[in-house]
């Protein structure tokens, strides 16, 4: 096996490339996606029926702390994976660490809002609103949630076995993961919260 060591750890080895390559491929299929999520959201965005609408439901203070929570771990990530270049492992693996309570914190911000939607009559079947909007979330939720899991995958990994271009690898496939949910977090806080707080 070749190994450039021109590149930053991730790219050392051909195989690595390609993997990037086909990630990048897959984050391709995730935009198809939530793009057709959004899609479908703006089409129903009006269809509330009997139900309330996201002026009704949606509250400032829990999206502004996702929002806070999901942007400053992806800056967390992106020192994690400066770490892993400058081939510190400790922090390398603190900067993960952190990242993941983050999330979780966002998930649980994320949980309690479902919560909430569900307790004032806002679910799945009370309208196609709802329904867009709940099951919008939801597919972002997941995706964080199998981040999660991931993430810790890749810190017990790395314990284990060290910074080697096959551990950095997937560590830099994560964190292009990780960003990605952070870009659709943009898109849902711009266009799904504050569209609906402004819907009359």
């Amino acid at each position: 096996m070749k190994i450039d060591h021109s590149l930053p750890l991730e790219y050392r080895t051909e195989e690595n490339r390609l993997k990037i390559l086909g990630f990048w491929i897959f984050l391709g299929a995730e935009i198809v996606l939530f793009g057709t999520l959004f899609a479908s959201y703006f089409t129903l965005f009006d269809r509330t029926g009997s139900g309330p609408s996201g002026a009704e439901i949606f509250e400032i203070a829990p999206v502004v702390v996702e929002t806070l929570l999901l942007l400053t771990s992806s800056f967390t990530i992106g020192l994690g994976v400066h770490a892993m270049r400058m081939g510190n492992k400790k922090a390398m693996l603190t900067f993960f660490a952190v990242t993941l309570l983050l999330g979780l914190g966002f998930l649980g911000v994320e949980i309690y809002e479902f919560t909430h939607y569900v307790h004032i009559g806002a679910g799945l079947q009370t309208s196609a609103f709802t329904a867009i909007l709940l099951t919008t979330l939801g597919t972002h939720g997941a995706h964080v949630t199998f981040g999660l899991f991931w993430g810790l995958f890749i810190i017990m990994q790395v314990k284990r076995d060290g910074l080697i271009p096959e551990t950095a690898n997937k560590s830099f496939i994560f964190s292009l993961y990780w960003h990605f949910l952070d870009v659709v977090w943009i898109f849902i806080f711009s266009f799904v919260y504050l569209k609906g707080m402004m819907q009359t």
